[in-house]
């Protein structure tokens, strides 16, 4: 696995940067929040000052390469795993840069948890949800051409007919949408930490011609064998292990409508969300509704783009078709929608642990048979795929099922990834080799992708 001291990794950068800067971004929030609080708020307001204490404390801690602590007992899930495993390893590798990544990654995001939920008025602040919003709004060209791009293939009838090419309207239309769900992750708020505007606007581009060269950066194609699957399923079940809020759900969303709207093949969505604030930009239960009902005003994207009437009535179209689906079931939740934060939920507690999905069959088998009620599990993500192969460090050409361990042949799966981090396996011979010469960073650039599949034997 990964360390922080692994200067030519990126988990290097990890820890000298990014969780400075994500540790900094969440002190300007709270400061934000504090700067208009009154004497009425003085209880919250202290609080805050005592939160912001912790995070300068933390960032110190973090840039001398301090001794990870146990995570204080704030009665919420996922507790002792963490103080387990610390309690078992070695002092000497108990520190920020000499921890594995993985642990120390997840570790960072459940301490900051506890920050909030041992007060008394900040348990339910996400100190993400203004960078996650602000995100969404900047993508109403992306998401005005998606709503009208779906909408049309909704009302189209003649999209399942038959065809004499090399691919039917359905199944070129497939490989648009999951092109979409794929590059959608393009935008992950963790890691782009330094993004203007315009990098958003470029990273989310989804025209023809974008689509078209996005698809020579996939590296690792498992695409028409999903769709061989899929075409097996008659009326199925799809599950999505969602990763980032904003954009991102909304391009999950797009896809899991078209496979319930437009083909024979799905007859339901399952959506896996976090239960606390997760690698800054992950979806809670109250960012997917969020990220639905917002399409429904007509304000929400005014100060980032002209969004015509006609987008307005298309966006609406798609919400309302939506909530819709939420309603009949076709799309649910895996917890309740209005779970709060941070609440205890066995259906949810294993995507915010630190274990690889390796250790599901094992540690968490009431997952994994819920999983196996589903067609095909789609993982979103950098930290999903890292999961899926223990965050290992592969030989690039070792195969993908190899690097499941115990996971692989219990579920379909598939991984939708941007390559964000250097774990890679699943490449055939050359393709690590090539990349290296042509684009040094291709591991961790998020400018390239793998949608990685496994069968279920």
């Amino acid at each position: 696995m990964s360390k922080g001291q692994d200067k030519l990794m990126f988990s290097y950068k990890t820890v000298v940067h990014r969780w400075p800067v994500i540790l900094t971004n969440i002190v300007s929030a709270i400061s934000s929040v504090n700067h208009t609080l009154g004497e009425a708020d003085k209880g919250k307001l202290e609080e805050g000052k005592g939160i912001i204490r912790k995070l300068s404390e933390l960032k110190h801690n973090m840039g001398r390469n301090g001794v990870l602590q146990p995570i204080p007992d704030d009665g919420e899930g996922n507790l002792t795993c963490y103080n387990d495993e610390l309690a078992a390893t070695p002092e000497e590798e108990k520190r920020w840069f000499t921890m594995n990544w993985l642990f120390a990654e997840c570790y960072l995001y459940r301490l900051l948890r506890t920050f909030f939920s041992l007060t008394t008025h900040w348990k339910s602040y996400d100190p993400f949800f203004e960078s996650k919003a602000e995100t969404y709004k900047s993508s109403s060209g992306a998401i005005v051409h998606l709503a009208n791009a779906l909408n049309a293939m909704v009302a189209n009838p003649r999209l399942q007919d038959g065809w004499e090419g090399e691919k039917s309207p359905l199944e070129m239309a497939f490989w648009e949408m999951v092109q979409a769900d794929l590059w959608g992750n393009a935008t992950d708020l963790s890691l782009l930490v330094d993004l203007n505007y315009a990098d958003l606007q470029k990273l989310q581009a989804v025209g023809a011609a974008a689509q078209k060269e996005q698809a020579t950066r996939i590296l690792r194609d498992d695409l028409p064998r999903v769709w061989d699957l899929l075409k097996t399923v008659k009326g199925g079940r799809v599950d999505i292990v969602l990763d980032n809020a904003g954009f991102e759900v909304y391009t999950d969303l797009i896809l899991a409508d078209f496979l319930v709207s437009c083909t024979p093949f799905v007859d339901s969505v399952v959506f896996h969300p976090k239960l606390i604030p997760w690698f800054v930009s992950d979806v809670l239960p109250r960012d997917f509704e969020w990220a639905i009902d917002s399409l429904l005003d007509p304000a929400f994207f005014s100060a980032h783009a002209n969004v015509s009437e006609a987008d307005t009535r298309a966006l609406s179209e798609l919400s309302r078709r939506w909530r819709s689906h939420m309603a009949s079931g076709t799309f649910r939740l895996s917890v309740p929608t209005d779970t709060p934060i941070g609440k205890d939920e066995p259906a949810a507690n294993f995507w915010t642990t630190q274990y690889a999905y390796a250790d599901m069959p094992a540690l968490d088998p009431a997952l994994l048979a819920e999983l196996q009620k589903a067609d095909l599990v789609v993982f979103k993500g950098d930290l999903n795929y890292r999961k899926l192969i223990g965050d290992g460090k592969w030989p690039a050409t070792t195969s993908f099922e190899q690097a499941l361990g115990p996971l692989n042949g219990t579920i379909n799966l598939v991984s939708l990834r941007t390559n964000k981090a250097d774990t890679i396996c699943g490449l055939e011979p050359g393709i690590e080799e090539r990349m290296d010469a042509e684009a040094p960073d291709w591991r961790v650039s998020g400018k390239y992708a793998v949608v990685s599949f496994a069968p279920r034997t």
